[in-house]
């Protein structure tokens, strides 16, 4: 079985350092990479050149935890320390957007699916997460990008909190979380600040995800299949930004089925035709609520709205999905419930099988 980056991180985290916690409470790895061949690397950045020299015991104790893995071929440990005089240069979030000629494709990546919904409270950030989680166990190379940049909140759903790297002050390198590359602007700025910008700022912020994140940085260099982008609610300067700065190959609009929730997803449908972004099809979520006590079934908030939508508009209806605790649960605790097994999985990993049988757009 394949060695995973939470086994070498739950490794790396029984290493304690001398001035108290360990490798991974201090947040002293960097750059971890762990390959389909078992080969592991990581970097160990110490708080100053002094330090690093009386830390090789440490370094080499680490690398020995981490070869005796089931499943590591090898591993590469350095040891570092930041200088004064090779500091990158500080990386800088948002500002206004580029000029840009027309749409352009995302570097490294051979689809942009974005996922949207009219109003917020749908699910469409747990969708997002756990179809890209879905995607990557079938075996393809996928990205997430939260574009809700007031509201991020896909470092919680994939379990990450580190701040993302920069060696050069311009290329961002993403983090990776369950076979997935994940990229959020909450990555970059302290989770208990609001985001208190005009359009404009987010405009540029979304343009330098979109441009200047290494999306191939964990595939080896290759091309990613498909990158998520998960937008916020809405029809506003996010999805305007994404839809003309970028290549989209279509879109996928998710609402609960009550006639509140419809009407607000109708405007994102209308804003997609507006833009030409096609739309891939709707999802139904919070169709229906199993008991688990007794296993009766309500409907509370109607059932099969969306559906009847999107026939009435010609549309691909990709599913309906539950209300459902362990999947709010799951993302609380960043572990997406579509990376573990049960019906909530299946029914994610149904929905991923007809995005592959149809093309993916």
């Amino acid at each position: 079985m394949a060695i995973t980056r939470d086994e070498v991180k739950a490794a790396l985290a029984r290493i304690a350092v001398p001035t108290g916690g360990d490798l991974i409470s201090k947040d002293m790895i960097r750059a971890l990479t762990v390959r389909d061949d078992g080969a592991v690397s990581f970097v160990i950045e110490a708080p100053s050149a002094e330090i690093a020299r009386q830390m090789e015991p440490l370094r080499a104790a680490a690398q020995a935890a981490v070869e005796r893995l089931p499943g590591v071929a090898s591993v590469q440990a350095v040891l570092t320390a930041p200088t004064e005089q090779k500091a990158p240069p500080a990386l800088k979030v948002g500002g206004h957007p580029k000029p840009q000629d027309g749409p352009k494709r995302v570097p490294g990546v051979d689809r942009v699916i974005a996922i949207a919904s009219g109003k917020g409270g749908v699910g469409k950030s747990t969708l997002a997460a756990n179809l890209a989680v879905a995607l990557a166990r079938q075996g393809r190379k996928i990205g997430l990008l939260d574009a809700d940049i007031y509201g991020p909140s896909q470092p919680r759903m994939m379990g990450l909190s580190q701040r993302p790297a920069s060696p050069d002050g311009k290329t961002i390198l993403p983090l990776q979380a369950h076979g997935v590359t994940m990229m959020s602007i909450g990555l970059m700025l302290d989770e208990a600040k609001a985001v208190v910008w005009r359009g404009p700022m987010l405009m540029g912020a979304l343009q330098q995800m979109l441009g200047q994140v290494d999306w191939t940085h964990h595939t080896g260099g290759d091309r990613l299949d498909a990158l998520i982008v998960d937008l916020p609610p809405g029809t506003g300067d996010v999805q305007l930004t994404l839809c003309t700065k970028a290549v989209v190959t279509g879109a996928i609009v998710v609402s609960t089925p009550q006639d509140v929730a419809l009407l607000d997803a109708r405007k994102a449908l209308d804003m997609f035709a507006t833009l030409k972004t096609p739309v891939l099809g709707l999802v139904e979520n919070m169709s229906v609520y199993h008991c688990p006590e007794c296993g009766h079934e309500a409907h509370i908030f109607g059932h099969g709205g969306v559906a009847a939508e999107a026939e009435k508009l010609g549309l691909p209806f990709l599913g309906a999905l539950p209300i459902d605790l362990e999947t709010r649960l799951a993302g609380d605790g960043g572990t997406p419930v579509a990376g573990g097994e049960g019906a909530m999985a299946d029914a994610f990993g149904a929905l991923a099988r007809r995005l592959i049988d149809g093309g993916m757009g």
